[in-house]
């Protein structure tokens, strides 16, 4: 009697091709006050970093202009913080002007801090931008960036965005869906409970400073009390 035969087992299915589960990233409004933390963020990008971002090998002179002329009453920049409130990735939402005949456009940057790679804060900011542009009758968005950005030119295109290329740029067009009260609603949420997490992450460094200003003194006693018995 031969053996019996057992079809051979099905691979594992490997931990990558699962889709990732959802989280929310709070991603919170820059005002004119947040421009030294911007400054900060963008020179802490590595050269080739700042190479895709700006379209040029952006130095640190220039990148300390481009700060200094961001308009936040104009345009909307978006960024998201860690733990210590260090900005580690933020997003620049530029409304363009309006020309007679034309839709109305917002154009798209992009730039997250060497350390916070592969989180999906690029994925994010973009769809952030995207809801933030739609409830103020924006039609288009515009993103320009160089045929080797390909993490910025997939988001666009997953997002169903069309590409142009033209030698070494490209420039993606997304049409954007109207606004509805469930576009309105989604934003305020998402603004609140992004204020509600800055403000936990304030209180959580006031008292971490609080303590580590408490270990200082105690530490202080204790050398004088060593002092004073040798």
């Amino acid at each position: 009697m031969s053996d019996p035969v057992f079809p051979p087992p099905e691979p594992a299915t490997p931990p990558e091709a699962h889709a990732p589960n959802f989280r929310w990233v709070p991603i919170r409004s820059l005002s004119e006050r947040q421009r030294p933390r911007v400054l900060t963020h963008l020179l802490g990008l590595e050269p080739h970093d700042r190479y895709l971002r700006f379209g040029y090998a952006a130095n640190d002179a220039q990148i300390g202009r481009y700060v200094d002329l961001l308009d936040f009453r104009r345009d909307e920049v978006f960024g998201i913080f860690n733990r210590r409130l260090e900005l580690i990735a933020m997003a620049h939402l530029a409304f363009l002007p309006d020309v007679p005949g034309e839709q109305p456009m917002a154009e798209f940057g992009v730039s997250v801090s060497p350390q916070a790679r592969g989180r999906g804060y690029g994925a994010r900011l973009f769809d952030h931008a995207v809801l933030h542009s739609r409830n103020r009758h924006i039609e288009t968005m515009v993103i320009h960036a160089l045929s080797e950005n390909t993490a910025m030119l997939r988001i666009a295109r997953n997002a169903g965005a069309t590409l142009e290329r033209e030698g070494g740029e490209a420039e993606a067009r997304l049409k954007l869906p109207s606004e509805t009260v469930g576009s309105h609603f989604e934003e305020l949420i998402e603004e609140q409970a992004a204020e509600l997490d800055y403000g936990l992450k304030q209180g959580a460094r006031h008292v971490d400073s609080l303590l580590g200003l408490i270990q200082e003194v105690k530490d202080g006693i204790g050398r004088v009390r060593r002092s004073t018995i040798e």
